[in-house]
C-alpha cells in the first residue's frame, strides 16, 4: 500500500502519533503528509504559500480530515476542497473525536465521504485506521486525475 499520499490533517501532537503509529502498525508505509491545521491543509492541496512549488496535479490520495483546527476549521477546509474543480472530487474522510450529530450531518451536507469517531482505545483505533487503509488505499477506485 505505498505510493499513494495520505494528508492527514490534524492540530494534536499525540492524535498524529497515535494515527502514524496505527499506519505503521498496520503495514500501511504509504507517505503522510500531516498539516497542523486547515490553512496549512488548504496551502498544501491548493500548492501555495510553503508547498507552492508542489505540483497540484499531484493530490493525496485520501484527505483524513479532523473538525476541530486552528485558523481555519475542519468543516470549512472541506468547504474549499468541495469548491475548488481541481480538488472537488478527493476523497475526504472526517476523523475526529466529535460526536456531535450537527457535524455528522454537516459533514456530509458538504461532501465528506465518511465520518470516523476516532475511538479511545487503541487498539480499536489500529483496527479502525486498517479498515480505512484497506478501503481507501486499495479497493477505493479514484476517479483519474484532473476530474
Amino acid at each position: 500500500m505505498s505510493g499513494k499520499i495520505i494528508l492527514l490533517v490534524e492540530d494534536n501532537p499525540d492524535d498524529v502519533t497515535l494515527t502514524l503509529r496505527a499506519l505503521k502498525k498496520n503495514n500501511i508505509a504509504n507517505e503522510v503528509v500531516v498539516a497542523g491545521d486547515g490553512a496549512e491543509a488548504l496551502e498544501y492541496l491548493m500548492a501555495t504559500g510553503k508547498y507552492a512549488k508542489r505540483a497540484i496535479a499531484d493530490l493525496p490520495e485520501v484527505v483524513l480530515l479532523d473538525l476541530k483546527l486552528p485558523k481555519v476549521g475542519g468543516l470549512e477546509v472541506l468547504r474549499a476542497i468541495r469548491a475548488d474543480p481541481r480538488t472537488q472530487m478527493l476523497p475526504v474522510v472526517i476523523l475526529t473525536s466529535s460526536t456531535e450529530e450537527r457535524d455528522i450531518i454537516a459533514s456530509y451536507q458538504l461532501g465528506a465521504n465518511s465520518y470516523i469517531r476516532k475511538p479511545v482505545d487503541f487498539d480499536q483505533f489500529v483496527d479502525a485506521i486498517r479498515q480505512l487503509g484497506l478501503y481507501w488505499l486499495v479497493l477505493n477506485q479514484a476517479p483519474p486525475a484532473n476530474h
